[in-house]
């Protein structure tokens, strides 16, 4: 007979021991109601265990608690109940060596999750965990408490078979569990292909996990099996819902006459488009024109806003997409192609409806005034960034002829443009803007679309001379929604954190170098260094660092400016058809220009303002506009949950294209093992070195074992491994050369070696 101070027995427990003891909610209860530690033997006295069996079960149940996080134990106190106030929440960042961390709900360090509390969770998961100690290199370790919510539904990975077993490895590195297959589960799908999986169960500390396949994506070398990779892996929407569809459809393919009226018509106008020789969406249209002593300068960008309209089935898909993701040959856009590529596209020779923004640029740069229109004109050409660069640096070769001949009417405003550059140029100098001028590549493929070349891109002054036009707009955006306090998105950009700015200037110091500013460096000081350092070898390196040291920009309804552009406000304006955070502001602008404010408030706010006129908004009468035609249904809280979920989606969006130029890096790559290289050296860790080969810009790894001929110390100040006995420094920026020993593609990743020759 069992005594009355020990109920609660599990009857499992009468097949494991053979004196069962009570169970875990029976010793958390007597512990909180004991409400202060408790040893093992003092447990087992108050449950009466008297022999060594029943003292045998209460340790093992007891370390299993404290294991499951049920119970905290001191060796000084003994055992207590976990205090809720103890338990940190917080989403799970896998490893893809098998354990993981956590980054706290409330922010701060991210604690270490050992592997075997990894084998119960995903990449991704929100859990429950407390504090359990730190490991060696004096981080944070945290022990599982519950699962919270799994926000792992379906994965995308290899088909494998061994030992009478199917399962599938994710691509996900983070993700390092083998998902078991049913054969009947199979659809079936051959082993080495990839798919997709559903998870059905997920893995415990006794079973794998379980998922069904849904869908047979093909076999790994397959064309273009690298974007379908990414689509799934980062969950980016790719399917046009039935409805959106229909909606972008019923829209048309040209813009209707009476779209066109009460519009400011600037048709007459010469505005042009200047975009890469493989653009199929035409944004932006630019014309220029001298005034006094410096220009006027019109952006036109096309009115997204007038076909899209909020809660509707189109504004609903582009919110949930938030931006287009652009991979090399490929791009999955926010909005239909029938409006991205067609009736919102600035297409030649065609009439289009446009935000206009109409700007007044001084002789040294600086823009005095500004207003915005509903607008329709008439692009007069589609030029590319070569064609207007040769008009303007190569006249006189065969090329600078042809093209001259070809636009002759077009020529003056070419070159007011190419003037009004200039003075941009000062300005952007003058205010301490930072330009990293960082190099970027383009791949070149064959029919069956494998990486035939990886070249550099070659940024020219027709590029230069568009991003300098499009910053005013923006600038000018920004300013707009200021001076009104509309609740609308900025694009914020931090300055340098104190821990990454210690980083940095560790590294510099090494190398005679110093950024000037003290814990609060400006622009100014990063452009000063920039230009210090333009002549050295390792330039490029240098630049990659200071660049780490900065923080990402964001979206944000407060605004505190841009940092690396040296910008008190900023907001992006120029490309709704592509950035959900665009279409936003141009609704912003258009509750203005259509009466949202009284002219009153504007007159007064913009008083000062010369040139153009005091108001900032060019109106032309309506009459006929519904009420529904002028809402712009956004406070600011609405704003600020936007702009949270803008910079989450665009940052998912490079994570993709990241991924797959990894791929196909690594694709080009694996028929190259044996060959040597020449690279630069551009991080440096614990474990090894990274190295970038100079003309393609691929990275990969030399591992710290393969340096074989010492034992090498990671110098975390200097940024450099060095060797005990022969002293040996490999430093961020030195020039190396490497061997290529191992492509893996299932992990994109490329392994090298150092040469020894």
């Amino acid at each position: 007979m069992i005594s009355a101070l020990k109920p609660a027995i599990n009857t499992s427990d009468f097949q494991k021991y053979n004196h069962p003891i009570p169970n875990r909610d029976h010793i958390i209860n007597l512990l909180k109601k004991h409400g202060k530690a408790l040893s093992q033997k003092q447990l087992a006295l108050r449950m009466h265990l008297s022999c060594d069996e029943e003292r045998e079960a209460l340790r093992r149940r007891l370390r299993a608690m404290e294991r499951d996080g049920q119970i905290i134990f001191d060796r000084r106190n003994g055992y207590s109940p976990l205090n809720s106030e103890c338990l940190i929440s917080g989403r799970v960042i896998g490893h893809r060596d098998g354990f993981g961390f956590l980054a706290r709900d409330e922010g701060g360090k991210d604690l270490l999750l050992s592997h075997r509390d990894m084998l119960q969770l995903f990449d991704g998961d929100h859990v429950q965990v407390r504090i359990s100690g730190s490991d060696r290199r004096g981080r944070d370790k945290a022990t599982l408490v519950k699962v919270i919510q799994r926000n792992t539904s379906q994965i995308t990975g290899k088909l494998h078979f061994d030992q009478g077993h199917y399962f599938v490895t994710p691509t996900n590195s983070r993700i390092s569990h083998e998902i078991d297959i049913d054969n009947e589960q199979r659809m079936g799908a051959k082993v080495g292909q990839y798919v997709s999986v559903h998870i059905t169960d997920y893995p415990n500390q006794q079973y794998r996990a379980f998922g069904d396949i849904t869908e047979v994506l093909g076999d790994e070398m397959a064309p273009g099996m690298e974007i379908e990779l990414a689509i799934r892996e980062h969950n980016l929407p790719y399917i046009w819902p039935v409805e959106v569809a229909d909606a972008a459809k019923s829209l048309g393919e040209e813009v209707s006459e009476s779209d066109k009226l009460h519009r400011v018509d600037l048709r007459d106008y010469p505005f042009v488009t200047i975009d890469g020789e493989d653009a199929k969406d035409f944004d932006d249209a630019v014309y220029c024109e001298q005034y006094l002593d410096g220009w006027r300068l019109w952006v036109a960008i096309a009115d997204v806003s007038h076909y899209v309209s909020p809660g509707s089935a189109l504004d609903i898909e582009a919110e949930t997409r938030g931006t287009s993701v652009y991979f090399p040959g490929h791009v999955i856009p926010m909005l239909p192609e029938t409006l991205s590529n067609g009736l919102c596209s600035l297409n030649p020779n065609t009439d289009r409806l446009v935000m206009a923004c109409e700007m007044v640029i001084s002789a040294s740069g600086e823009m005095t005034d500004y207003r915005f229109s509903e607008a329709v004109i008439h692009s007069h050409a589609r030029l590319t960034y070569d064609q207007v660069n040769t008009i303007l640096t190569k006249p006189d070769t065969k090329a600078g002829r042809q093209l001259q001949h070809r636009y002759a009417s077009l020529l003056p405003h070419i070159s007011m443009l190419h003037q009004l550059y200039g003075g941009l140029l000062k300005a952007r100098a003058t205010r301490g803007s930072i330009d990293f001028d960082t190099q970027e590549v383009q791949f070149q493929f064959n029919k069956e679309r494998k990486v035939e070349k990886i070249l550099p891109v070659e940024r020219n002054d027709a590029h230069r001379l568009i991003e300098e036009c499009m910053l005013c707009a923006n600038v000018a955006t920004a300013r707009f929604l200021k001076k009104l306090k509309l609740p609308a998105l900025y694009r914020n950009h931090n300055g340098p954190q104190q821990k990454k700015l210690e980083t940095l200037r560790s590294f510099l110091s090494h190398k005679g170098l110093n950024l000037l500013g003290g814990d609060k460096p400006t622009p100014v000081h990063y452009g000063q260094l920039l230009n210090s350092i333009s002549e050295r070898s390792d330039a490029n390196v240098i630049r990659s660092m200071m660049l780490r040291s900065l923080s990402q920009a964001e979206y944000d309804v407060d605004n505190i400016g841009h940092f690396g552009l040296a910008y008190s406000e900023y907001a992006h304006f120029t490309s709704p058809i592509r950035r959900y955070p665009d279409l936003l502001v141009h609704r912003a602008i258009r509750s203005v220009i259509r009466g949202r404010e009284s002219g009153g408030i504007i007159s007064r706010v913009f008083k000062s303002v010369t040139g153009i006129g005091n108001d900032p908004v060019q109106r032309v009468k309506h009459t006929d506009r519904l009420a529904s035609d002028i809402s712009y249904p956004y406070d600011k809280k609405k704003v600020a949950a936007l702009g949270l979920q803008c910079s989450q989606l665009s940052r998912r969006a490079d994570k993709a294209s990241w991924d797959v130029d990894a791929w196909l890096k690594c694709d080009y790559m694996k028929d190259s093992t044996g060959c040597v290289f020449t690279g630069i050296i551009t991080t440096v860790t614990h474990f090894g070195l990274f190295v970038e080969l100079e003309d393609t810009k691929i990275e990969g790894l030399i591992h710290i074992s393969s340096l074989r001929n010492d034992f090498y110390q990671f110098n975390e100040e200097k940024q450099s491994l060095i060797g005990e006995r022969s002293k040996i420094d490999y430093s961020v920026g030195d020039t190396i050369k490497v061997k290529v020993s191992h492509v893996n593609m299932d992990q994109r990743k490329i392994e090298f070696n150092l040469d020894a020759a």
